[in-house]
């Protein structure tokens, strides 16, 4: 998701004017909500609503192919004294921050109708908190997201939506392969939207707190959306985190770049083709993709390599790299790039890649590496392009968290900085795992491994 994303700022063209709210009655909401509260602690807090209808979609639009069920109740058993004091705490929530809605704009209508039935999403909360023990590598990744299934399902997607897909590419310079690319990365191409209603979800977090004030921004969003009439909060479907539709939009990205593509008075990006496909393109083109540049290409990188220049942050032309003695794997020229960059995901052993402001942009949609290279090379192969040519070194093993954390505090203490010892790869690590291999006369990648490790080690 633009998700999930980097969060979008409104522009004043991008989305009409929210309606005013009818004449605010904090009163009678306020009985209405404590009404309710007490309904559901007479109830004993002891079921979980029912599932949400699933999405309509309409005739003309293909219908998904494996939606996910919706988020199911749980047991009807007594809740515990910690479930009890949780939902009376979460209603209480909920009734503050009605105030809050309203004193935004929101309606008394949508507050009702959205807000007051919102239930606690404890599987939200959890998979929020979670952490996998072992980062995929990006073979691993890109197997998954490139895989063969997903190719030939896209081709068949650029066929059978091909007038809004062109539509939206004409109109915003994104090229179809793209736009599809990241339709199926997001959703398989509408096979899964998620299965948390976006209110609940939202609301759940912002009660949590981990992310308080993101959470209650994106919630008063979709409150918006809703009021906007663009969906009902019935079929407002998403992820656990509040990524929504074919494309998976955050509310606040919605309200900045969703597009009534169809005329029909409604943004809907979970039924509407043409509203899918011109929203995503709409977001990428706002967000700088440049109509006619790449995303990037494969490169064999030249003999002494300097590695530590294999960095989105490192930038220069094209042409200065092709002149460093950087080619196109398949022999052919670089392309113009005036802002071009060279990684090597997998450090010296794996592929070398060269990419541009396009690829930057689609970072700007999922800030992940990986993500950008399955939507770049997706799309190059949904357009009849090539996969990836060079092996991946698939015979180095994933580092766990633990064992990330490991490598990390023996760099820092060994004098390689290496930020803090979180478990997560960033910048900073590569930084002081490539001073060490420096110093111990290795190719300097900053790709760790489980050798690294064992010499970091005393």
């Amino acid at each position: 998701m633009p998700h999930a994303h980097a969060t979008a700022q409104a522009t004043a063209h991008a989305f009409p004017t929210a309606r005013q709210p009818a004449a605010l009655n904090l009163a009678a909401l306020a009985t209405a909500l404590a009404t309710t509260l007490a309904a559901v602690l007479l109830a004993g807090c002891a079921s979980r609503p029912a599932p949400a209808p699933a999405v309509t979609v309409p005739p003309t639009m293909p219908v998904p192919t494996a939606p996910a069920a919706p988020v199911q109740p749980e047991p009807a058993t007594a809740p515990d004294a910690d479930q009890q004091a949780e939902a009376t705490s979460f209603e209480a929530w909920k009734r503050d921050f009605a105030r809050k809605a309203l004193d935004a704009g929101i309606s008394e209508k949508t507050v009702r109708s959205a807000l007051e039935p919102a239930r606690l999403q404890r599987r939200a909360v959890q998979l929020d908190r979670s952490q996998p023990e072992f980062t995929r590598t990006p073979w691993q990744y890109l197997d998954s997201a490139v895989s063969a299934q997903r190719i030939a399902q896209g081709r068949a997607k650029l066929r059978e939506a091909a007038a809004p897909l062109q539509s939206a590419s004409q109109r915003y310079g994104v090229p179809a392969e793209v736009i599809a690319a990241i339709w199926g990365m997001e959703s398989n191409f509408g096979g899964n939207f998620g299965n948390f209603p976006t209110v609940d979800a939202l609301a759940t977090l912002a009660f949590d707190g981990r992310r308080a004030a993101w959470a209650q921004k994106e919630l008063l969003a979709a409150l918006r959306i809703i009021d906007n009439g663009d969906i009902d909060a019935a079929h407002m479907i998403g992820s656990w985190a509040g990524a929504m539709g074919h494309t998976q939009f955050l509310p606040s990205v919605f309200l900045a770049y969703a597009v009534d593509a169809d005329g029909d008075g409604r943004r809907d990006i979970w039924g509407s083709l043409p509203d899918v496909t011109a929203s995503t393109a709409n977001y990428l083109a706002h967000s700088g993709w440049k109509t006619g540049e790449p995303w990037g290409m494969e490169v064999r990188l030249p003999a002494g390599f300097d590695h530590a220049r294999a960095e989105t942050s490192v930038r220069q032309d094209s042409a200065q790299w092709a002149a460093e003695g950087v080619q196109a794997v398949d022999g052919s020229a670089l392309p113009a790039m005036a802002d071009a960059s060279v990684i090597a995901p997998a450090g010296a052993r794996g592929p070398a890649f060269m990419v541009g402001a396009n690829f930057r942009t689609i970072l700007r949609y999922n800030n992940s590496v990986n993500y950008a290279l399955g939507v770049g090379l997706l799309s190059q192969q949904l357009a009849g392009g090539p996969g990836v040519q060079t092996a991946w070194p698939r015979d180095l093993a994933p580092l766990s968290r633990e064992q990330l954390r490991a490598l990390q505090a023996a760099l820092n203490e060994r004098g390689f900085s290496a930020g803090t010892a979180d478990g997560v790869m960033g910048p900073a690590t590569r930084a002081g795992l490539r001073q060490f291999q420096q110093s111990q006369g290795l190719v300097a990648d900053g790709y760790p491994t489980l050798e690294l490790l064992q010499k970091l080690q005393p």
